[in-house]
């Protein structure tokens, strides 16, 4: 049983050393949590688990510390796929919900499995989903002083359970300032996504990462019998043309976990149940 996670990236020139040490402790807080999770769980359920404690952890940019667009609302995205049926659901830009990815979760048992918008916010409320506000301080104050976001957070998971079943999901509370309508990596096969080989969440530049379809390739270069580092380096070295900003987490069917950036620094954690390790 493996677990990796992130939590967007870190900027020495934008954050604090508290920040970092905050973000360090959490992170490894929220990967053995649920890597105890994962004990009596499925992978599907602990992604799930995992990517939900970090959506209400307001130091990362998805669920409660989500940015304000341009309109001065929140909008979030999430997704959820399942490395056994293959089947995929997510939510896109989906207001006043507490965890996007609990919504994702719900849709992996209907037949219209991405929603977004109105729709995707209607679906929560018929499912017991309460209005609930993701805005805090912090966010409402840099969106009045019109400060420019970095557009590079997003959480995710990837996890691989006892019987050998990969899941990953990935949420975002979008860059901040963006066009009403924008949509996200997060919700797409380019930043989320997993077979029964290898499952990948990513984190950075929707726009890079859909461009390259990054999630999706690394996965393919697996299933065709590349080595997961192999795959992130042929991946990653395509988004190079274009400055492509992003960062990825993995893990393949036989526990090797692999994470990369583009661009200093992706925040992650993982946890096997011995050996742990986070970002420095």
């Amino acid at each position: 049983m493996k677990i990796i996670i992130h939590g967007g990236f870190f900027s020495e020139s934008s954050t604090n050393h508290e920040t970092k040490v905050a973000k360090q402790e959490a992170l490894l807080r929220i990967v053995k949590e649920s890597y105890a999770y994962l004990q009596t769980h499925s992978a599907v359920e602990t992604v799930v688990f995992a990517v939900s404690l970090l959506e209400d952890d307001a130091l990362f940019n998805a669920g409660i510390g989500s940015q304000i667009q341009s309109d001065g609302k929140i909008r979030m995205s999430a997704s959820l796929m399942d490395g056994k049926t293959s089947k995929f659901s997510g939510v896109i830009n989906i207001e006043e919900v507490k965890n996007p990815i609990q919504v994702a979760q719900v849709l992996m048992k209907v037949d219209d499995r991405v929603l977004g918008g109105s729709g995707a916010t209607n679906f929560a409320r018929q499912h017991g989903f309460e209005k609930f506000s993701t805005e805090i301080p912090q966010r409402k104050a840099e969106y009045e002083a019109k400060l420019a976001a970095t557009g590079t957070g997003t959480v995710g998971c990837v996890a691989l359970d006892k019987e050998g079943n990969l899941a990953a999901a990935t949420s975002t509370g979008g860059k901040g300032f963006e066009i009403p309508g924008r949509i996200s990596d997060s919700a797409t096969v380019a930043g989320n996504y997993v077979n029964e080989f290898c499952g990948v969440s990513l984190t950075g530049v929707g726009e890079d990462i859909v461009s390259n379809a990054t999630a999706a390739k690394i996965v393919t270069r697996v299933t065709d019998g590349y080595s997961l580092n192999i795959a992130f380096e042929k991946t990653f070295s395509e988004l190079k043309p274009y400055d492509g900003f992003a960062g990825a987490i993995a893990i393949d069917k036989n526990g090797n976990m692999f994470h990369q950036d583009s661009h200093p620094s992706m925040v992650f954690a993982s946890f096997d149940g011995d050996k742990e390790e986070v970002f420095g």
